[in-house]
């Protein structure tokens, strides 16, 4: 399967360096059986045509759906005209911009940073996940509204709307980072310079990371939507 990988955000300082690029990230996580092009969103690359790939993932971004940036329209824009002709899977930002493009409501949570290793319950059994997934997070932004027509398959008291499978195939999208290992999740989190994340916060996450992830399985998990259209 040929993926276009709608690349919205980097790795802050010299992460990258170490760890890679979010699209290395993806691919890493999606594995070598498909072939991946990357294209820069925030400098305005987009494909051709929304059928240029089979499936279209967008990552994660420090930027904000309601940050009145041009390129985030022209990626809503571009993600109405792929729906129904690429598989689309959103990751963070990329779960918000989605929303977004697709008439829900993204917010900044009042409740502040979603921040180190978290836990989702799934509304329905997922094959090789546990009722209870983790994953990390890092965000301050939320979808609080699921568009007409999406369905809930994961939530959190923190995050309601955390996973979200829309009518038809269309998108299956995630407000966790499946992407990020522990070793770039740690990095990440002692680099944030956001003045509203503390200490606590920043030592609490960071503590979090010690224990599994599901990442595996959610990749799975991926796959198989990605295959098949189906969201469990």
């Amino acid at each position: 399967m040929h993926i276009g990988i709608l690349e919205t955000g980097a790795p802050p300082g010299d992460l990258a360096a170490v760890h890679g690029s979010y699209g290395a990230m993806v691919a890493r996580l999606l594995g070598p059986q498909h072939s991946y092009t990357c294209y820069d969103v925030r400098a305005g690359v987009l494909p051709e045509r929304p059928d240029t790939c089979d499936a279209y993932v967008v990552t994660g971004s420090a930027a904000g759906v309601n940050d009145g940036l041009a390129w985030v329209e022209r990626l809503a824009n571009f993600l109405r005209a792929a729906r129904g002709r690429a598989r689309l899977i959103g990751i963070c930002f990329g779960h918000q911009i989605i929303a977004h493009a697709f008439g829900g409501t993204v917010v900044k949570a009042p409740q502040g940073w979603g921040l180190g290793l978290h836990r989702y319950d799934l509304a329905h059994p997922v094959v090789g996940l546990p009722d209870r997934v983790s994953a990390m997070a890092s965000h301050q932004d939320q979808v609080v509204v699921a568009p007409a027509g999406a369905t809930v398959l994961a939530e959190s008291a923190f995050t309601p709307c955390a996973a979200l499978a829309y009518a038809d195939g269309a998108a299956l999208t995630l407000q966790f980072h499946p992407e990020f290992d522990a070793a770039y999740a740690c990095a990440l989190v002692a680099a944030h310079s956001a003045p509203d994340i503390g200490d606590d916060l920043r030592a609490g996450a960071i503590r979090s990371l010690d224990e599994a992830s599901d990442n595996a399985g959610i990749g799975a998990w991926l796959n198989r939507y990605l295959e098949t259209g189906a969201a469990a």
